[in-house]
């Protein structure tokens, strides 16, 4: 595993915060961990950096994806390999929730912070099932935010458990 304390130890804390949220592994959750654990940020703060670094990503795959990925496709073997696989896997895991909930199993899908899931995966799905780029922007932000909460949350109360074991 990363130690991403490690790697970014000579960065500034916000920036660094940043970064880690923008990183489609660790996302949302490493980054407010580290924020409120390592960097000692006050949670609004550690929810503003993260989140603000998890939806960078977001705008790049939404904007970009398709016509880059058309153009890697044409001529590379490899990334046609890639790209088909990467586009199939995404359909399978979001497809049926998709046309069952609508827009709320996007926000669901992003919110819910487990690998596989969160604003990559979701900005990737957005875009294979063709929602409207502002209306996925805004859906996977507000998943984005509802994943800072639970994972803030869930940090706060580890920690605080920790601490009292202890």
């Amino acid at each position: 595993m990363l130690n991403y304390v490690e790697i970014f130890k000579s960065v500034p804390p916000e920036i660094a915060t940043i970064i880690i949220a923008m990183l489609p592994v660790a996302e949302l959750r490493a980054a407010i961990p580290i924020a409120l654990t390592v960097f000692h940020f006050d949670v609004v703060s550690a929810i503003f950096y993260s989140f603000i670094g998890n939806i960078i990503p977001m705008f790049f795959i939404l904007y970009l994806i398709d016509p880059v990925s058309k153009l890697l496709m044409k001529y590379s073997k490899f990334f046609n390999k890639f790209f088909t696989w990467l586009f199939e896997r995404t359909r399978i895991k979001f497809e049926g929730k998709y046309e069952k909930f609508g827009s709320l199993a996007l926000i669901i899908f992003v919110a819910i912070p487990l690998p596989v899931t969160g604003c990559w995966t979701g900005a990737l799905a957005a875009f294979l099932f063709q929602i409207p780029r502002r209306k996925a922007a805004f859906l996977i932000s507000l998943g984005v935010f509802i994943a800072a909460i639970f994972v803030t949350f869930l940090t706060l109360t580890a920690t605080g458990a920790y601490f009292f074991i202890t």
